[in-house]
């Protein structure tokens, strides 16, 4: 089957099951635009301006850590870079503009709206926020969007990451002041991969942001290549053999991947058989025959109480994977599209 009618499938399961909104909703129309556009298909990029066209009207939203989910947020952004929604020009650079000035910690990253003098960071907000000004910084010409978003995602992989292991810790101050979680969370580690991925893809070649951008791209690849599964796909804790296998970090994990060596970044004999195998284990384990999917992970930001807060222990044990669980999706439709644009044609069903 080929995998961009598997992403298709994908999103269509996903839509039967809730309304999709919120950064994992984002997410997957920005997948679901990603297919379209390989797929040269008309009626699918029509589907995705009227996804894109309720947003924010005809959408109930929830409460957002980033308001910019209000009108599509990257899936917005990027289409109106590419000229799927000329019509949004204003409201693009309305939130780009908000996202240039909310709250940062001392460092410059964003943060949690405070609430006290904590200033709570965490991985994550790297997938909301890089992208979004990196697609809007493209299309109005602005080199301070870009600036910005390379510096978020920069600022974060430095905070992050463990120098034992190259592998990222999501978040900081949630536990106590100073205090990192203590996991190396699969998603948590796909939310850092995912932005620089779309850096290396979008700078323009003569960004003096290019070194940097691509030095951090593949030192993360690095480290999480040795991790994965005989089975193709990577854990809910990446270094822990007794973690389970988790759906979402690994789709994130796979379209890095793909993007690298498309990009020359990454030596495909290193990585090309690492990339399928993890395509094949994620069609295999990870999709149900009615698309349906299995093995993610829910939403997790420093869990556990007490002396077990934000513990490897609470990571794998708090957090146990489920069905058609909605963080799921979007990677899973990022990686099969990525499978198609490296050469995988037929997956079996």
């Amino acid at each position: 089957m080929n995998p961009l009618y598997i992403a298709q499938k994908l999103y269509e399961r996903y839509e039967h099951e809730e309304e999709v909104k919120h950064y994992y909703g984002v997410l997957a129309i920005y997948g679901l635009v990603q297919t379209a556009e390989e797929k040269e298909d008309a009626y699918l990029l029509e589907k995705c301006k009227r996804i894109l066209s309720r947003f924010p009207d005809h959408i109930e939203h929830p409460h957002y850590n980033f308001p910019s989910y209000r009108i599509g947020g990257i899936a917005k952004s990027y289409a109106y870079m590419r000229n799927l929604a000329p019509e949004a020009e204003q409201e693009v650079r309305e939130y780009a503009e908000e996202m240039m000035t909310a709250a940062r910690d001392r460092r410059g990253i964003v943060c949690m709206p405070r609430q006290s003098e904590e200033e709570k960071i965490w991985i994550d907000a790297a997938t909301a926020v890089t992208p979004y000004l990196l697609y809007a910084g493209l299309a109005f010409h602005e080199p301070r969007y870009m600036d910005e978003a390379v510096k978020q995602t920069l600022l974060m992989i430095d905070e992050f990451r463990n120098p034992l292991n190259g592998l990222l810790h999501q978040c900081k101050n949630f536990i106590a002041p100073g205090v990192y979680s203590q996991d190396h969370w699969g998603r948590g580690n796909g939310w850092g991969y995912f932005p620089l991925a779309e850096l290396v893809r979008w700078l323009p070649a003569d960004s003096a942001h290019r070194p940097a951008v691509e030095k951090a791209f593949t030192d993360l690849s690095a480290s999480l290549l040795p991790h994965q599964s005989k089975r193709g796909l990577w854990r809910q804790e990446i270094p822990f053999p007794y973690s389970y296998e988790e759906t979402s970090g690994t789709g994130l994990i796979l379209y890095g991947f793909g993007v690298g060596m498309r990009l020359g970044l990454l030596n495909r004999d290193e990585y090309g058989p690492a990339f399928r195998r993890g395509v094949e284990g994620l069609n295999k384990l990870s999709i149900s025959p009615d698309f349906s999917t299995e093995h993610g992970c829910p939403g997790c930001l420093c869990p556990g109480d007490g002396d077990d807060k934000g513990t490897v222990k609470a990571y794998v044990t708090l957090k146990l994977p489920r069905r058609n669980e909605h963080h799921s999706f979007a990677p899973l439709i990022l990686a099969m599209v990525e499978a198609y644009r490296n050469g995988v044609v037929d997956l079996p069903r």
